[in-house]
């Protein structure tokens, strides 16, 4: 037998078969419903989310500086349960934000990475066709009515509904990463869970969040995302960090760099986001070449020197044509500018 089962034609809970479990009935509810958290969790998020200056302290903590438009929208969207949408530039911090929220949160980070084909199989479910041809073959298919073959046991849950799962013990945090880098149309399969925090399937209900998750979705705004998908987020952007925040964020991922040589490192890259370049550098790059420069500077220098500059540019710029272009001359007036 080599095609795969007829999908059921009644858009109900099939009754359990012997030694078959069906859903629980807490993934299955009424689509009305608004799930509530339980009251550990509510706990953890009144002591953790009391206010945003709380949310930006608890988040500075653990190495992440936010400004106080940034910490009042992840505020909002954590006490009204909302998605939170994040646009901006690459390497501005977007996709690390829901890391440290599910560090902070101490629940489990799922993380759907999308890409151009990317379909409801590979982000939501698909069905495990050879079990159901196993069971099938195993009962008969004249004894196994068509209604068996489409329960839970026979399911397989990726990221979008591993993320709604009743059985889970607390909400986790859903990272939808680059939206953008998506097809527009799988967006629309994303407006039920976004809106509803529920996933419909055909052939054996609606399933919904008992512990509604926390959703972060980022893009790099290679192309547009639709309105609809917007309007159920919380939507910030988030954009390349002022100076002395820049500054800070070198502060903690590299203290071994001097404070004059940090300053000179933040000061440079951010006078060369002024370049007309192929990719500007984010913050990402300027922590990784803070660290390289604490390793290849002389010991006790307070500035730059355009020859490390000249050796180290790969680690800031990612394309040939960008390097090419301000090494040299370019990166010695830079040099000068920004000191």
């Amino acid at each position: 037998m080599s095609e795969r089962p007829p999908a059921s034609r009644r858009a109900r809970l099939p009754e359990a078969g012997p030694g078959q479990r069906g859903p629980s009935p807490a993934a299955l509810e009424d689509p009305a419903a608004s799930p509530g958290p339980p009251d550990a969790a509510a706990d953890e998020l009144s002591r953790r989310a009391a206010s945003p200056r709380v949310i930006a302290d608890e988040l500075a903590a653990r190495g992440y500086i936010v400004d106080d438009a940034l910490a009042m929208t992840v505020f909002l969207a954590l006490r009204m349960q909302r998605p939170l949408f994040l646009e901006g530039a690459p390497g501005v911090g977007k996709t690390l934000l829901a890391s440290v929220l599910a560090e902070l949160f101490k629940t489990r980070l799922i993380r759907l990475s999308c890409y151009e084909g990317l379909d409801i199989t590979q982000a939501a479910y698909e069905w495990n066709y050879p079990r159901q041809l196993l069971a099938l073959q195993a009962r008969g298919a004249a004894e196994l009515p068509t209604e068996d073959l489409y329960r839970e046991a026979f399911l397989l849950k990726r990221p979008l509904l591993q993320a709604i799962d009743a059985a889970a013990d607390r909400a986790p945090v859903l990272l939808i990463d680059e939206i953008d880098r998506a097809d527009e149309e799988f967006e629309s399969f994303l407006l039920e869970l976004l809106g509803e925090f529920q996933i419909t399937i055909p052939e054996l209900g609606t399933v919904k969040a008992r512990h509604r998750p926390i959703v972060v979705l980022t893009s790099n705004r290679t192309r547009d995302v639709h309105d609809a998908l917007k309007r159920r987020c919380l939507y910030h952007w988030i954009d390349y960090p002022t100076f002395a925040t820049e500054v800070e964020i070198v502060r903690r991922k590299v203290p071994a760099l001097a404070d004059q040589l940090r300053r000179s490192v933040v000061a440079f890259v951010q006078r060369l986001r002024r370049e007309d370049l192929s990719k500007l550098p984010g913050v990402a790059e300027t922590v990784d070449w803070a660290e390289a420069i604490s390793y290849v500077a002389d010991a006790g220098a307070a500035v730059l020197e355009p020859a490390v500059v000249d050796a180290t540019l790969g680690l800031l710029l990612k394309y040939h044509d960008d390097i090419e272009r301000v090494h040299g001359p370019l990166a010695a007036q830079l040099l000068a500018e920004s000191a």
